[in-house]
Formats: structure tokens, C-alpha cells, sequence
């Protein structure tokens, strides 16, 4: 059995919590003053663990086991949202330091900008596998005042330096540790998630053209009001996706413009932002093939004519069977009957790395499902089970 400090994480828990706090959670936009604190004090604490450390050009931290391998790659992010929760993505990175102080032999990750504040999406994780260009780069900016992501860099002292590139051949696979951001475990009485697999994002702008016009002087025959058809649109597809959908697809309106979006004015134009996510394939097509009818059913129906345009379609990822079991064994050993398969429902840093090499998942409970808020929380006991769980499972796959 491999002996993880529980206390010693803890503690870093709460270290990394203080870095950034707001009220009970924390506020640490990516590269901020706040951000960039923490990467230090992340780089500390890998070096006391003696592990190799280093920062890249786009502000990922990984701590390199000095030691043979196999390794197992661990970690997360430590980014947060705005005025947003203490465990997301900071769970992981910290659990890595654990399993690092066990004297496993993991290199440890935080890759940068996992929260997606800059528009080039999970911009460490992707960078790490080679899959980000220098002009994606260029054209980025902050999603929330536009500052471009070239100055960002510079203003947090990371221009120049260059980006890390993992190497797929040293590790066995890669291992993360995440709240569940949802209310499965709390329910069902559970303290443990071992994760099948990690959701697809398929999203669409949805544009709507009609004829901006008086408020009042236009009557409601004439109107083409273009913010009227988009809330029937919705409105369809929310009725008409349970017929097509799978056990755990969600679907979200994230963004309704309406131009000029003044109150006096009929809307001339409406941009939607529209996505959905399921671990399946089939399931999203069928998602898809059931919007781009309702879009062509809404065109014969109504006054003004909508676009359907994709923005992304990403692929879902499955987790590794191997790593898939030594974490339900570790979870039958150390919680026996209170954990459960279970898929995640959100994006992770963990699904770019499967593309690359095995990755898996371990969950545990958020009290009330709350995330991206700052009164996300974990009970302590579950924190401190998780992470002997996942050194437990480390020592097992390694060892295998």
C-alpha cells in the first residue's frame, strides 16, 4: 500500500488556496499577478519534492522525477475562473505533489489556461502534444477585455521562453485527479468516480437575420423580429433533443446577442451560441442531424431566415482500460462499495492527453455540485480518500 501524507496535502491545499482568495474560493485568472504567484509557489514545492522543474513559454509548470521509470505523468491546472472555486483543476496539480512526496516516480503537471481565459482553448495541454501554432498564438486574445495573448505573456515574463513538448515514450500514462463538478457521487451516497470517459463538445453559432424596426411604430404583422424566432427556436430544440439524446447529454444556449439590443428597437439580427456534449458518437450525430433540422424546419416556418454554423466539434475520449482498473481496484480496496463508473461531463485536460498516451480519471463528490463559483467545496475526508486512492493506483499500474 503506498502511503500518501494526507495532512501534508492538505495543507497544500489550502497554501495554493490562499494564493488569489476570494471569499471562500479563489480569483486566478490565467497569467494574473495571483496566476503567476501560484506558479512559483508550485515550482517550490516540486522542487522540495526533488523533482526537475521548469516553466514554459506559455506558462505550464512540470516537475520531472529524476529517478528510472516507468513514470506516470500527473497533474491538472491552477488557473481558476473569475471568482470561481479552490479545487478545480488545483486538486490535481496538488495530488500530483503528493504522490510525488510518496516517493512514486511522476512527473507532475500544471498546464496553462485549462479555464480557456484566452480563445485557443486547453492552450497548455494542447501545446504540450504539439498541437498549437505559433499564429494561434499571434491571433489570440482574453476572452474577457481582449487583451492579445502575445501581451499577456510578455507582461507575465514567459515571452521568449520556449514551449514545453512532452514525450509520449516516457510515460506509462497520465493520471487526474478532479471534483466531480456535478451532483452523481453526492447523491447516490458515493465518494469515489472512477471515469469511463471524457465528453465531446459540439458547438454552433446559430445566426438569425431579420429587419431591425420600430418598437412602436411597426405593427406586429409586419415585424421580422429576429430575437422572437430565436427564443421559439430554442425553444423547439429544447422540447425535441430528449427524443434524440443519450442518458447523460446536456445542452446550453451559453450566449444570446440580439443587435442593437436596445429596448426600443425590434432586434435585426440575433447570434446564438449553442453546444451540446455526450461521451458518444452516434449520440452526437444524431444531436446534430436533430438541430440541423429544426434550423430548416424553423426557415420554413418563420419570417427570418437562421444560419447553422459549427464552431467546434471535438472528439470524445475514452479512458484507458488499464488505468481504468487499477483505479477501481485501489477504490474497492481503500472505500469498498462507495465509488462507481462513472463519465465526466465536462472538458478536462486529461482528453488531450489521450491522444497521446493512456489517461484516466478519478472523481470525487462536489457538495451541492456547485463549480465555477466560489462556494465550490469538498469534504475533507473525500479529498484525503481521493488521494490515496490515486497513489494507491499509481503504485498498482506502475507495478504491473
Amino acid at each position: 500500500m503506498t502511503e500518501i501524507d494526507t495532512d501534508a496535502f492538505l495543507q497544500d491545499l489550502h497554501a495554493l488556496r490562499a494564493i488569489g482568495r476570494f471569499r471562500t474560493g479563489v480569483h486566478r485568472p490565467t497569467y494574473s499577478p495571483p496566476d503567476m504567484q501560484a506558479r512559483r509557489w508550485l515550482m517550490e514545492r516540486l522542487e522540495s519534492c526533488g523533482l526537475d522543474v521548469t516553466m514554459d513559454g506559455v506558462g505550464t509548470v512540470l516537475g520531472r522525477h529524476r529517478g528510472p521509470g516507468p513514470h506516470l505523468l500527473v497533474g491538472s491546472h491552477i488557473e481558476s475562473q473569475n471568482e470561481a472555486g479552490w479545487l478545480d483543476g488545483a486538486l490535481g496539480v496538488v495530488a500530483g505533489i503528493a504522490l510525488a512526496r510518496a516517493g512514486l516516480p511522476v512527473d507532475v503537471c500544471a498546464f496553462a489556461d485549462e479555464e480557456g481565459h484566452f480563445d485557443v482553448g486547453f492552450l497548455g495541454s494542447r501545446s504540450a502534444i504539439g498541437d498549437v501554432t505559433e499564429a494561434e498564438i499571434d491571433g489570440a486574445r482574453n476572452r474577457t477585455d481582449g487583451t492579445p495573448l502575445r501581451e499577456a505573456l510578455a507582461q507575465a515574463g514567459l515571452a521568449g521562453l520556449p514551449r514545453l513538448r512532452l514525450d509520449p515514450a516516457r510515460y506509462r500514462g497520465f493520471l487526474e485527479m478532479h471534483i466531480e463538478q456535478g451532483t452523481e457521487l453526492e447523491r447516490q451516497g458515493l465518494h469515489l468516480g472512477v471515469v469511463t470517459g471524457i465528453v465531446a463538445i459540439w458547438q454552433y453559432r446559430i445566426v438569425i437575420e431579420g429587419q431591425q424596426d420600430h418598437a412602436g411604430g411597426t405593427t406586429m404583422a409586419e415585424r421580422r423580429d429576429a430575437g422572437l424566432t430565436a427564443v421559439r427556436l430554442l425553444a423547439a430544440i429544447d422540447a425535441a433533443f430528449p427524443r434524440v439524446c443519450g442518458e447523460r447529454s446536456t445542452w446550453t444556449t451559453g450566449r444570446i446577442s440580439l443587435d442593437p439590443g436596445a429596448p426600443s428597437i425590434i432586434p435585426g439580427r440575433a447570434d446564438v451560441l449553442f453546444q451540446f456534449r455526450d461521451v458518444s458518437v452516434a449520440v452526437l450525430e444524431r444531436m446534430e442531424a436533430e438541430l440541423q433540422a429544426l434550423v430548416r424546419e424553423s426557415n420554413r416556418r418563420e419570417r427570418c431566415p437562421a444560419e447553422l454554423i459549427a464552431v467546434s466539434r471535438a472528439v470524445p475520449a475514452l479512458c484507458d482500460p488499464g488505468l481504468m482498473r487499477a483505479l477501481s481496484e485501489a477504490a474497492e480496496t481503500l472505500c469498498p462499495g462507495g465509488w462507481q463508473a462513472m463519465p465526466s461531463g465536462a472538458g478536462h485536460d486529461a482528453q488531450n492527453m489521450a491522444r497521446v498516451m493512456p489517461a484516466a480519471m478519478l472523481f470525487v463528490p462536489s457538495i451541492g455540485g456547485i463549480s465555477h463559483h466560489w462556494a465550490e467545496d469538498t469534504d475533507e475526508a473525500d479529498l484525503a480518500l481521493g488521494v490515496r486512492v490515486l497513489g494507491e493506483a499509481a503504485r498498482r499500474f506502475l507495478a504491473g
